[in-house]
């Protein structure tokens, strides 16, 4: 299905808004706010305080992660007779570690355009700030809230090559740090918090030294983890196994000799005639 963004059908609009100054909204964000039939907030109260100072008046329906399903078929009801629909979360954008992934997909599934503005997210500055990313990344947001859980999403991030975000509450932040350091090891990271604030600060270092000066912060938190320098040792795998290692993985028989041949330092031509007997 092709998506036609502008061509006058109802539209599902999700909205950033800002996380901290209210100085970064966009025009548009508030032109679409202001021009939309409906908004559906992760909490009505703050949502109405935003609207307030923009002056918009309009009307809204409460929408958060405990009655987001109740809400689709509000949600179409409203599509279904040319109404036009934003969703708003209590800061930032939408779907991101926030509700409104029911709503976007029930409207992408009954056929209706979906559009996302760009605009306020914390993870972006967080990762700019850190230090630790200049290209690729991995964006988990929260942790699981349970220590035994919380262990095993970190066992499976731990080898990943990029910086990696967190977001995190700040009453775990310690527990937090510490499952980091007795998993991922002594790791360089970077705590960002309050971004856009009044007290925005970055606090970078590695995991050892923050857990002896960073108890009692305050505020909305990212934790910004430098990826594993670790690199894998295949000296005990065969060519042959080597290559299966990553067809397994789900990669084509060409590309996984094209990885081993690189990983080994050879010529492809090598890794191809070992591993097809040749």
């Amino acid at each position: 299905m092709i998506q036609k963004s502008y061509d006058g059908s109802p539209t599902l609009y999700i909205v950033p808004t800002p996380i901290g100054n209210l100085e970064d909204i966009t025009i548009r964000a508030i032109n679409i706010l202001k021009e939309v039939d409906v908004i559906f907030a992760e909490d009505t109260r703050t949502t109405k305080q935003l609207l307030n100072h923009f002056e918009i008046n309009k009307k809204l329906i409460s929408s958060h992660l405990y009655n987001e399903n109740q809400n689709e078929e509000k949600e179409i009801d409203y599509l279904k007779n040319k109404k036009n629909i934003a969703i708003v979360s209590d800061r930032g954008t939408p779907v991101i570690s926030d509700p409104g992934y029911i709503l976007v997909k029930t409207a992408i599934e009954n056929g209706y355009n979906v559009v996302c503005l760009p605009g306020p997210t914390a993870v972006i500055p967080a990762l700019v700030m850190s230090g630790l990313s200049g290209g690729p990344f991995t964006f988990y947001g929260f942790l699981n809230s349970k220590e035994s859980k919380r262990k095993k999403e970190l066992e499976t991030l731990k080898n990943t090559p990029y910086p990696i975000a967190f977001y995190e509450a700040p009453h775990r932040l310690m527990k937090t740090l510490n499952n980091i350091y007795e998993i991922f090891g002594n790791r360089k990271i970077a705590i960002v918090r309050e971004i856009s604030k009044k007290y925005e600060e970055v606090i970078r270092d590695n995991v050892e030294n923050l857990l002896k000066t960073v108890e009692n912060l305050k505020g909305e938190i990212v934790i910004v983890v430098e990826g594993s320098q670790k690199k894998e040792d295949f000296s005990n795998l065969s060519i042959k196994n080597h290559v299966n290692l990553y067809i397994e993985d789900g990669l084509k028989p060409n590309d996984a000799i094209k990885k081993v041949a690189k990983e080994r330092g050879l010529p492809k031509s090598i890794i191809y005639n070992e591993y097809h007997n040749l």
